[in-house]
């Protein structure tokens, strides 16, 4: 089974091809980050447009470079939610025409579920359904989630942030701390540089009171808030400016340390409270070593396996988009074509 998978849900143009689920033949990437640098974020429409300039050469060089030809592809699988609604769009509707053209199926893919399944694209990593039951971190620039997957294979969400994600947060600390962007790699950087034995400052961990509204049926203990976290950073830096550059690797340590605790401490819990053979990590912020080394020492003290995704797989892309659509998993039929962009997919 060949599938040819299109990714497009926010600033990068992604496309693969995957055979069987697991062999990845090729994987194209295109990213923006100079586009929206100056920006300090992704700007929707600037994010839109280059997926429509890029798309079709960003296929043709995964076909290419796959070494099989369009005629071989099996199916279409693209990204239908969830992420920018326009950026969507423009991957979501070229699968549909590729797919017509082609006379081959399309299947639709939730990119959370797909962020978990790069997990089980490292090598020497199993198949994912054969460390049933796990809990993953979906952990990126628009998602910090935690979810299970039962023996049924069927993901649930177990808690999520309750406003930004964390990799929103690291941005906006970047900015703060004048870094510059992407924001995780920056604050990673800088916080590698902090002089070694000093006290980490005290930031918030966002814990969530059992009786906000926007909790619906999750649990309180696995949630995360990181509004109030880049608030605590603007207010002490208007107390205690960081001018030099130790002062600043102080504070992006620090601010690391407050993020990598609360999305370390919840995942232990919902490894405590939920059954688990192993545990996942996905998202472009799993490419951060600090999360890594925590993530491993509470799998280490739960004793089960974590699986970490490659660095080329951090991020978003279309290996993973391919990967699960090969595995069975997706909208399928009729019901694909009639897909239309889900900005807030949830499982």
């Amino acid at each position: 089974m060949l599938i040819l998978g299109i990714e497009t849900s926010c600033d990068e143009t992604a496309a693969a091809v995957v055979r069987d689920g697991y062999e990845v033949l090729s994987s194209v990437i295109h990213t923006q980050i100079a586009l929206h640098a100056p920006y300090g974020g992704v700007v929707p429409e600037i994010a839109s447009r280059s997926h429509i300039e890029m798309i079709p050469r960003v296929i043709r060089k995964a076909v290419d470079d796959s070494g099989v030809s369009f005629g071989d592809i099996d199916a279409v699988a693209a990204t239908y939610g969830p992420g920018l609604a326009s950026s969507l769009l423009v991957g979501l509707s070229a699968a549909k025409g590729l797919a017509v053209a082609l006379g081959k199926p399309l299947i639709g893919i939730n990119h959370v579920h797909a962020h978990i399944q790069s997990a089980f694209l490292a090598p020497g990593a199993p198949r994912l359904a054969e460390s049933l039951p796990l809990v993953a971190l979906v952990v990126s620039g628009g998602h910090s989630a935690i979810v299970h997957i039962g023996d049924d294979g069927v993901p649930r969400i177990l808690g999520q942030t309750l406003d930004d994600a964390a990799g929103e947060a690291f941005d906006k600390a970047s900015k703060l701390l004048g870094l510059g962007y992407p924001g995780g790699p920056a604050i990673q950087k800088a916080a590698d540089a902090a002089p070694p034995g000093l006290r980490p400052i005290s930031f918030p961990k966002g814990r969530i009171s059992p009786g906000n509204p926007a909790l619906a049926d999750l649990d309180p203990e696995l949630c995360f808030s990181f509004s109030g976290l880049k608030t605590a950073l603007r207010n002490h830096l208007e107390r205690h400016p960081a001018s030099t550059q130790p002062e600043i690797a102080h504070v992006a340590a620090s601010y690391q340390k407050a993020i990598v605790d609360a999305l370390a401490s919840r995942v232990a819990t919902a490894v405590r409270r939920h059954p688990c053979r192993a545990m996942a990590v996905g998202g472009g912020v799993s490419l951060n070593a600090a999360l890594r080394a925590r993530l491993q020492e509470v799998a280490a003290e739960a004793g089960i396996p974590v699986y970490l995704p490659p660095p080329k797989f951090c991020g978003d892309n279309a290996a993973m988009i391919a990967s699960l659509a090969g595995t069975g998993f997706g909208v399928t039929g009729d019901a694909a074509m009639l897909l239309d962009a889900d900005p807030s997919l949830s499982f």
